[in-house]
């Protein structure tokens, strides 16, 4: 591989050293490996012998996931973080001295503030404040908007295209995943193979004008210049998410193909959008939303721009599965999965697990990068994907761990027998009304930090936060609230807006001194005010669940572990390394603080979690089985992936399962659990065809059913899929559409019912309220109204009725009401609710209308509800009034955001692309300039999207035929 032309100087420095390794030979006892198989082809892939005998969501919902300020927090990361050690003139000119000579491992963990980095193009004049994160100049934005046809860049895309596609090195017909592709030696293309404006991009939209070593290290891998699959991890706050989006460029401009991204939460996906739209805008290409309702199945195939999906898990494997069946799957050339480590993660792994084998098996071209902070049995993983890994120890705030039993502080160290040393003893004097309200002293660990800096704590319970959050106001200084106070006044007066007048009375007790708690039970607008709140600084503490760690990018100068515990189960290593590696806010904090609070009890545990290994990572194919293997066997027939019980056996191999069956199948052998699930599948009238025949002949054709077809491209649950069924087939018979209240049961997710308890005479008041054809709607699908009445009035029911039907139409008149008043917190009330509950309800139920709406796209007797589902769909997704729905198809923007900017007279989507983002920061309250960017950026990728698919739809229009009669 050609060097680049500048040597970098370097400091001799003991960390931060990468480790490569290749993919483990494919050796393995049961299964011989798989080739990738083309559906055009028709070919079956390499006979695989098996003979061993050997969740909703669980803790992650994608629906409602946390909304957060991952792109805001990772600018002011990249901002400031930077050593300035070494000194380049430019990206381009950059040469790591040979990159393919052995790299050394170091052993230490954490690292202090980098020594090595490499500098692109630092500019001294250009030391930019924190406040609000606004990184350039808006002159300066609004003079450099232009696109990327200039001449410089026409050249330098043009000059990386022709390497592509000379005929010595490219047929796009089958091209080779190894083939190198030298992006470092081209002058034209300075910054990695791609045009210098993308460079200028990330320092004008980013503030970032430097790249550590080891991202540079990671990007001129041979590995990535050859486009083999990819895995690499790094702890939290190193900077992954950068070296992805560089590769993902890389893809959409140079190779001129379609890249997927996948991330596990509805609201890092609505940011990572925000983020990205801005570089879509000016480099040419579109960012497409896949998340929530949102997204179309298969995606527009687009004849000049190239299209970067964003998906949570679920969506990206509907997009899978639809580029397959219109055998598109090869235009996509690139598929990045952050937070990897999710493959070991229940029902949502399982999904993971499926999208990402279906790939390897469909397409020879596709390239697979995975990154996370977490992960252990690589090797699994690498065979699983056929990827090499890179590792790196680089942190770039040095993070100091520490256990406190009674009153005094330890300091991690697993070179020590006990994995502890003594720190120091906590001083701080209690009287004895304070000790009994606070025994863990947790007042007098935050009052060293705050509110000069800022502070989070993990508690293990929703209720927790709010009564830690709440006692450690109880006893603050009054000194506390004069710290930024008209702005925390302001932030209650937004959440009082929010709540069309309502206030948490938590809340309004703690935030006056710069106070909140975090959890599931906010509501998305508040979570997001919040969050935003707290990456200002006007709050310095925030007492959270462990979700905030797992999805939300809200660093602390000390992280407070308030007990070992998640709920009632004891601390995971993965999630404590999640939790701590909150601490050390980059570029602010000189180093990071994690304190666990230990009981007496609880010492010896700790001992083993802070000295023991993260855990392992396996496959939930079999623990899921209607989300996981059954799913799996369904779409790979109807896909026609798979079709005989042999190619079936196949495809398995090449699974994380497949890697690890002599593991996880110890009773049943693959092949008799595959045959199990194919004839369950036959039983449930989702299949058609035989298994084996009496000489064991496994090459008989499956085919799926109809219903089997609705389902897997509805993404029903199998659990469901005929009770879904029976259902709408009731409806065709007497579906009353006085209003949207049967419809809507229709609508309301079967998962959700379990944890539903209903409040008896709010049961029977709703009831009451209904009209005389509504009423019937209740009688229709199985709850009479003599059942509510005699439950409210506490007499025996003789008669059966379904509990599930009973939850799940209690749970549709809380749909039902939020629709009529559009308003969380007053439906919240009036059905004695949590709002967080209410919220994700809302949520669940807007992705569960879409699923029934793909559903019955399949099958021709439900034509009727397309239409209607169409309409519900939507109204569920925005539940606001209707003039304020075009604002909120907006990535981020949510409902709170978009009554400000409607009152401000930005009505419609065109004034939002057109908007100067100095007079937005002028006229919205409590928005910074860095945030108007990325709404208008947002509205002008979302206007482009649909003013191509109108341009390309007439060009389609206006196509002469190739086959008029009588022409030749």
């Amino acid at each position: 591989m050609a060097e680049p032309g500048l040597a970098v100087r370097r400091r001799s420095c003991r960390g931060s050293v990468g480790k490569r390794s290749r993919a483990p030979a494919q050796t393995r006892a049961v299964c011989s490996p798989v080739p990738r198989k083309r559906l055009s082809s028709g070919g079956e892939g390499t006979t695989c012998s098996n003979d061993s005998e050997e969740d909703m969501f669980g803790d992650y919902d994608s629906f409602c996931g946390n909304d957060s300020l991952l792109a805001q927090v990772d600018d002011i990361e990249h901002k400031y973080l930077q050593d300035k050690n070494v000194d380049v003139k430019a990206a381009g000119d950059i040469i790591l001295g040979n990159l393919q000579s052995r790299v050394h491992q170091d052993k230490q963990d954490n690292i202090s503030i980098p020594e090595n980095m490499v500098v692109l193009k630092a500019d001294k004049e250009d030391d930019i404040q924190m406040n609000e994160n606004d990184l350039v100049d808006s002159n300066q934005e609004l003079s450099s908007r232009k696109s990327i046809g200039t001449e410089e860049q026409d050249k330098c895309v043009g000059s990386s295209l022709d390497k592509i596609r000379s005929p010595q090195s490219f047929r796009p017909e089958a091209e080779p995943r190894n083939r190198t592709i030298d992006f470092s030696s081209d002058s034209k293309c300075p910054f990695y193979g791609l045009p210098s404006k993308v460079k200028d991009l990330l320092k004008q939209f980013r503030g970032i004008e430097t790249l550590y070593e080891w991202q540079h290290n990671c990007l001129m891998l041979e590995s990535l210049q050859r486009r083999k699959n990819l895995i690499y991890s790094l702890p939290t706050s190193g900077g992954k998410t950068l070296v992805a989006e560089i590769i993902i460029l890389q893809e959409l401009l140079c190779r001129q193909k379609n890249v997927l991204m996948i991330l596990p939460y509805v609201a890092i996906v609505q940011e990572k959008v925000r983020g990205l739209s801005s570089f879509g805008i000016e480099l040419g290409f579109l960012v497409e939303e896949y998340a929530g309702s949102k997204g179309r199945f298969p995606p527009i195939k687009r004849r000049i721009k190239k299209s970067l999906y964003i998906a949570t898990i679920e969506k990206g494997h509907a997009l899978v599965n639809s580029l397959i069946e219109t055998e598109r799957i090869d235009d996509l050339g690139l598929v990045v999965v952050d937070e990897l480590h999710m493959l070991g993660e229940g029902s949502r792994g399982a999904t993971l697990e499926i999208t990402l084998a279906k790939i390897l098996y469909t397409s020879k071209n596709t390239q697979i990068i995975g990154m996370s902070a977490t992960l252990n049995n690589v090797e699994d993983l690498q065979k699983f994907l056929q990827a090499e890994y890179y590792t790196n120890n680089f942190r770039p705030v040095e993070l100091k761990e520490y256990v406190k039993i009674r009153d005094t502080i330890y300091a991690v160290d697993g070179k020590t027998e006990k994995g502890f040393t003594f720190s120091r003893l906590l001083n701080f004097k209690y009287s004895s009304k304070l000790q009994k309200a606070d025994p863990d002293h947790i007042i007098a660990l935050v009052t060293e930090v705050i509110p000069k800096y800022s502070c989070l704590i993990f508690c293990p319970t929703k209720k927790n936060c709010e009564n830690v959050a709440s006692m450690v106001c109880k006893y603050l200084e009054k000194e506390f609230r004069a710290h930024r106070e008209k702005e925390k006044q302001d932030l209650i007066k937004d959440l009082k807006n929010i709540g069309n007048g309502s206030v948490c009375p938590v809340l309004k007790q703690t935030i006056p001194f710069g106070v909140a708690y975090h959890h599931s039970g906010l509501t998305n607008d508040e979570r997001k005010s919040i969050e935003e709140a707290y990456s200002a600084g006007i709050l310095c503490l925030l007492a959270c669940t462990a979700t905030l760690a797992a999805g939300v990018n809200l660093p602390a100068r000390r992280v407070i572990l308030r007990a070992p515990y998640v709920a009632s189960d004891f601390l995971k290593k993965n999630q404590y390394k999640q939790m701590i590696g909150r601490a050390g806010r980059a570029g602010i904090d000189d180093a990071g603080e994690s304190i666990l609070i230990v009981q007496e009890k609880d010492r010896h545990l700790v001992q083993d979690l802070v000295s023991s290994p993260l855990e392992n990572c396996y496959s939930n194919l079999l623990l899921e089985l209607t989300k996981g293997m059954q799913s799996l066997l369904l779409s790979l027939v109807g896909l026609k992936i798979a079709v005989t019980q042999e190619e079936v056996s196949n495809f398995m191999c090449g699974t994380l399962l497949g890697v690890q069956q002599q593991l996880l199948s110890k009773e049943k052998s693959l092949s008799e659990i595959i045959k199990d699930g194919l004839e369950n599948l036959i039983e449930k009238g989702l299949l058609k065809g035989r298994t084996s025949e009496k000489d064991h002949n496994t090459k008989c054709t499956l085919t799926v059913t109809p219903l089997g077809k609705a389902t897997y491209k509805g993404s029903i649950d199998l659990a469901y899929c005929n009770l879904l069924y029976r259902e709408l087939k009731q409806g065709l018979e007497g579906l009353i559409l006085e209003s949207n209240l049967h419809l809507l049961y229709l609508a309301t997710p079967y998962d959700m019912t379990s944890n539903c308890s209903p409040d008896w005479m709010i049961y029977l008041k709703q009831f009451n309220q209904l009209s005389g054809a509504e009423q019937k709607v209740a009688d229709i699908v199985g709850v009479p109204e003599s059942f509510i009445i005699k439950k409210a009035s506490g007499q025996a029911i003789r008669k059966n009725v379904d509990s599930a039907v009973v939850n799940r139409l209690y749970l549709t008149f809380v749909l039902y009401a939020l629709l009529k008043e559009t308003n969380v917190w007053s439906v919240s009330e009036k059905f004695n609710m949590s709002r967080g509950y209410v919220q994700n309800l809302l949520n669940s139920a807007a992705s569960f209308a879409s699923c029934v709406l793909h559903f019955c796209e399949e099958l021709e007797e439900f034509w009727v509800y397309k239409a209607l589902l169409t309409e519900l769909t939507k109204q569920l997704t925005y539940c606001v009034k209707t003039e304020l729905i075009p604002l909120m198809e907006v990535a981020g923007v949510l409902e709170a955001r978009a009554k400000q900017l409607y009152n401000a007279g930005y009505k419609t989507l065109a004034h939002l692309a057109n908007a100067n983002p100095e007079i937005l920061v002028k006229v919205i309250e409590r928005l910074s300039r860095r945030q108007a960017k990325q709404i208008i950026s947002s509205a002008k990728m979302l206007l482009s999207e649909k003013a191509e698919a109108l341009q390309e739809e007439v060009e389609e229009l206006l196509k002469v035929p190739t086959d008029i009669p009588g022409t030749y």
